[in-house]
């Protein structure tokens, strides 16, 4: 049996004429996939498990069985394995028949060996995405930290171990992110991770507390503080004592309460508005902005003494459009929660799903993926991601964010780590696929800063 290569899939290839089995197996071994010819479907379905890294092709007319007999059995053993049929001229009603039942495709005798390959090869492309889409679910299932940060890319399993690090300690973290990259994760994460995960997570967002309102809602009140304070009220500091406070949009906070924070943060203990009795505090601050801290501090937009003392440790959360290689495991992962939700059946990706998802700049990071995903389930995928990417709104984000050469460039680069991860690094495996010179890939590695060794094994 020959052995799978990097880029091309397996396929297990029935038909009981002899030579029609080897001129198949001769043409699908030189086009570069792995191929196992059988006389009787019998023992080829015996190798569908499902994580078998291939598909099966089958002849409609054969001795004892026929086509749907076949198709029927495989998809009992995986219904996302795709079949392809190979029929006769009298056998397209069969056929057809076959496809309404969950085929794949079917090729009809006699065809081009080119045509028989090029639907191998986007059958076997199916597969791959399937595969992989089902090792995403099988890691975000369990209850660990990549169930939370989801992710196979560089830059999250980095994040994963600092997150871990961290959450191990009592320091403050300061979190910077785009809007959507998921800063509330993070801070959960650390919560949930550490010794206080048995204590409350409290959030607080900066940006959405009026500010008349944000002295009482951090710290309370007693009654009588203010008109229409009947009855005492415990703040959002209070209320995280033996947790965690996280302080979403911290930069919005007003300027006479940051004093009032700081102080709660040094003294460990808060005033009641209305009271003049210190109430004992043991909290954890997690922060988050969404601007550069530091330099709003500088500019005295920001207490700086307030950014020292919430910034001991910090956590920078990648854009999603930093981290390609992330954006269609994501796409299914979310995919898969919103099917279960809505009771929908989940679709797998196809490669034309995946090449829309990586050329998108995503403005709005994880939280506009995840919309994106939970509209792809309710409409049951009809036209497609790219369909539903081109009739998403634009706004002023959007505008002007990225040069056409910047965004050009970038999904230039996104489509080279594609090729070098799927093809495990292999350079000759990446200029057949990509179609390009060895000395052209060499110069738009080089420009992009990708080296091969960061794909092998991959």
């Amino acid at each position: 049996m020959a052995e799978l290569g990097p880029r091309m899939g397996h396929v297990l290839f029935v038909d009981d004429e002899m030579p029609m089995r080897v001129s198949v197996e001769q043409w699908l071994r030189l086009a570069g996939f792995a191929v196992e010819a059988f006389e009787t479907p019998e023992p080829a379905l015996a190798r569908l498990t499902p994580d078998f890294p291939g598909i099966l092709v089958t002849d409609v007319r054969m001795p004892r069985t026929d086509g749907l007999t076949v198709l029927d059995h495989a998809l009992e053993r995986d219904g996302d394995v795709p079949v392809i049929l190979v029929t006769g001229h009298g056998d397209v009603a069969m056929a057809v028949e076959a496809m309404r039942r969950g085929a794949y495709d079917f090729i009809e005798k006699p065809f081009e060996p080119e045509r028989l390959t090029e639907v191998i090869r986007r059958a076997c492309e199916k597969r791959r995405l399937v595969l992989e889409n089902r090792g995403l679910r099988r890691q975000v299932s369990g209850r660990g930290i990549e169930g939370r940060l989801v992710g196979t890319s560089r830059a999250m399993q980095d994040l994963r171990r600092e997150v871990l690090e961290l959450a191990a300690t009592s320091a403050s973290v300061l979190i910077h992110g785009e809007t959507g990259s998921g800063k509330e994760v993070v801070a959960r994460c650390l919560h949930d991770f550490g010794p206080r995960a048995g204590g409350a997570f409290v959030a607080v967002n900066g940006g959405a507390i009026p500010e008349s309102m944000a002295e009482s809602e951090l710290f309370g009140h007693e009654p009588g503080a203010f008109t229409g304070a009947a009855q005492r009220r415990v703040g959002r500091i209070e209320h995280a004592d033996g947790g965690t406070l996280f302080l979403d949009e911290v930069e919005s906070i007003p300027a006479a309460i940051q004093l009032k924070l700081l102080r709660a943060l040094q003294e460990r203990s808060i005033e009641r508005l209305g009271s003049n009795k210190a109430v004992a505090v043991d909290i954890r601050i997690v922060a988050a902005s969404k601007v550069d801290l530091l330099a709003a501090s500088e500019a005295g937009r920001f207490r700086a003494d307030l950014y020292y003392r919430l910034n001991v440790a910090e956590l920078h959360i990648p854009p999603l459009r930093d981290r390609g290689e992330d954006i269609p495991l994501l796409f299914d992962f979310f995919a898969a929660e919103f099917a279960a939700l809505h009771g929908r059946e989940p679709r797998p990706l196809e490669p034309v799903d995946v090449d829309a998802l990586l050329a998108h700049d995503w403005p709005g990071n994880v939280r506009e993926l995840r919309n994106l995903a939970e509209r792809h389930v309710l409409t049951l995928g009809r036209g497609g991601v790219a369909a539903l990417l081109r009739r998403r709104p634009v706004g002023e984000a959007d505008i002007g964010r990225r040069s056409l050469p910047e965004q050009v460039d970038a999904y230039e680069k996104r489509l080279i780590e594609q090729a070098l991860t799927r093809c495990r690094g292999d350079i000759k495996a990446v200029i057949d696929l990509l179609g390009i010179p060895r000395r052209t890939l060499n110069e738009k590695m080089a420009r992009h800063g990708l080296e091969r060794q960061s794909f092998l094994g991959r």
